[in-house]
């Protein structure tokens, strides 16, 4: 049966927990791995990327394969072609597809037609392998997910939706803390396939230090978004001024609490100078994390 990867619900929590200690054995030996041998995976960007291009493309080298990187104009879906007929073309010629876009009814229309995996490399409410890289970071640094607060502070979008729906699946509590208008939703969105004790672990704040309190990990992500023009990221700077990551913040955490962003980083906005090169981040090891969480997930969906 095709597997494919759209919200990250698809796994199972011990999948979950035996994808993240996969990635730590590829990360101990990069090159251990020949699972792509001889195969081909398409990357197909309709949104700009620096880590998912990066990452994606170093890791299906890495798993001895071959990354095929597609534009929109370099596809006839911006000529009229459907995703039906799109997903059966690309089903005969590679051995899995990634999708970085906006609308989530794209990806599901390729996997309803699809005989390979098609795997979420972001949407609009969804980043579901960003998701794996900071639940890997965070095992690196505690040794286990159950029982961890992961705390995010911020608008409630698809990184921090992606965080609490694994997170929780994972065991770890998270706590979400956003500005009125700006609050993460889980229960409207029914292709999260949570259970009731798993979102019972997600909790919503609107003060950032109520979230913050004794939580081992805090993350925030960008105010504005490239598609936002500039009396919405006014507005979006303004509510969002008093969620800011700094050390005060992380002062509220617990004692050897680390601070997470999936990048890129506008320091002075979300988060301070100090906060993103200091020595109370993992940032940089989350950006390789990456690779490694998205190699052991494609060996799970190609093996």
């Amino acid at each position: 049966m095709t597997r494919h990867y759209l919200t990250g619900t698809e796994l199972s929590a011990g999948e979950l927990h035996a994808l993240l200690a996969r990635a730590a054995e590829l990360k101990a030996a990069p090159l251990s791995s020949d699972a792509l041998a001889g195969r081909s995976v398409a990357l197909i960007f309709e949104r700009p990327s620096t880590r998912t291009r990066l990452s994606f493309e170093a890791g299906i080298h890495e798993l001895c394969g071959h990354p095929l990187l597609l534009r929109p104009e370099d596809t006839q879906l911006t000529r009229g072609e459907s995703l039906r007929d799109t997903a059966y073309v690309f089903s005969r010629h590679v051995a899995a597809v990634g999708i970085r876009t906006g609308p989530d009814a794209m990806l599901a229309e390729l996997a309803r037609y699809s005989s390979i995996p098609i795997f979420n490399m972001l949407t609009t409410l969804h980043h579901p392998c960003q998701a794996l890289a900071d639940l890997m970071t965070a095992q690196e640094v505690f040794g286990e997910l159950s029982g961890l607060r992961l705390a995010y502070v911020g608008d409630g979008n698809n990184v921090a939706r992606s965080l609490a729906a694994l997170g929780a699946r994972a065991g770890a509590s998270v706590a979400v803390a956003s500005p009125p208008g700006y609050a993460l939703t889980i229960d409207e969105h029914p292709e999260l396939e949570l259970t009731p004790a798993e979102r019972a672990r997600i909790t919503l704040h609107e003060d950032p230090r109520e979230a913050a309190v004794g939580a081992h990990v805090l993350y925030t992500d960008v105010w504005v978004s490239m598609n936002d023009d500039a009396d919405t990221a006014a507005a979006r700077r303004a509510a969002l001024a008093p969620y800011r990551l700094d050390d005060a913040l992380l002062d509220h955490a617990a004692p050897d609490a680390i601070a997470l962003h999936c990048l890129p980083a506008h320091p002075g906005e979300e988060i301070t100078a100090e906060v993103l090169y200091g020595p109370r981040q993992r940032i940089w090891e989350l950006a390789e994390n990456r690779r490694h969480a998205q190699k052991a997930l494609l060996e799970l969906l190609v093996g």
